[in-house]
């Protein structure tokens, strides 16, 4: 058994973007050979409405998913192809841009804003396929305890259970893991594929040989192995899983437009400038 070792260890920038929302942006631009088939990651923990009220007002996407987590708060959405609801305590929405898309999400005040968003690219072939949601409610996911561990299965399979979502054009896997103190937690991979997991809060343990002490608010990528092992001492931990297998192709990323090639790139601004993106 190979266990998997930690290849970096990343805390992310502050940033303030939308129409002036601070968040840490965890992992982005600089990081896609080595997070592929992921994206970005954006973070946010927050007990002040005045951090994120103004929200993220309309914008475009092409060629990626985003995936929209919260485990506190609201976020009212809307879309250009009629869509809208709120994703509230506990609930995931899964959205496939694919050829375009014009949306808008606006975080509501609450007590405590906590979530994730996950962009996860699409394959070239799938760039342009219609767009679509899933949205996970809590009933939706599955969750299982076992030995001071409760894991929910967001997308992809873990213990016999599949998830609410297995991905339809990157099977991805999404777990949310809560370890209590002094408890050891394992989770099999496929060797090749890319794995990393954002510390929600808490602290743990991490890696095979030579585990490491990590604390929250940090990503964590993972050499190649089929086994990631996390143990605890006298601190709890909750920290996402996200594991898929790498694209290894072409990326051309403009803001929130990621392609293949410039050229893909320039058209789709160009649609945007004169007011056609989404319409054709």
């Amino acid at each position: 058994m190979a266990y998997r070792e930690i290849k970096q260890v990343i805390s992310g920038v502050t940033q303030f973007d939308g129409a002036g929302v601070k968040l840490v942006r965890v992992i982005g631009y600089s990081n896609v050979k080595d997070f592929d088939p992921f994206l970005m990651l954006d973070a946010f923990d927050s007990n002040d409405p005045k951090d994120y009220i103004k929200g993220f007002p309309w914008h475009p996407h092409r060629g990626i998913e985003t995936v929209t987590y919260l485990i506190h708060g609201e976020i009212e959405h809307k879309d250009s192809i009629g869509n809208q609801g709120s994703i509230r305590d506990g609930s995931c929405q899964w959205m496939t841009a694919g050829k375009a898309i014009l949306h808008q999400e606006m975080p509501q005040p609450s007590n405590r804003m906590l979530g994730i968003q996950l962009w996860v690219n699409l394959p070239k072939k799938d760039k342009m396929v219609p767009p679509q949601y899933r949205d996970i409610l809590p009933n939706m996911i599955p969750r299982i305890e076992k030995n001071g561990c409760r894991v929910g299965v967001l997308a992809g399979n873990y213990e016999g259970k599949e998830g609410a979502t297995q991905g339809d054009y990157v099977k991805a896997m999404f777990l949310d893991v809560e370890m209590k103190p002094d408890s050891s937690w394992t989770l099999s991979t496929e060797p090749q594929d890319t794995v990393f997991i954002y510390i929600v809060e808490g602290e743990g343990y991490f890696g095979g040989s030579i585990p490491m002490h990590i604390t929250s608010k940090k990503a964590v990528l993972f050499h190649e192995g089929n086994e990631l092992k996390v143990s605890t001492s006298d601190k709890s931990i909750r920290f996402f899983v996200f594991s898929g297998k790498p694209l290894q192709e072409p990326i051309a990323w403009g803001g929130p437009i990621v392609m293949n090639t410039g050229e893909e790139l320039e058209k789709a601004f160009q649609e945007i400038r004169e007011g056609t993106f989404g319409k054709k």
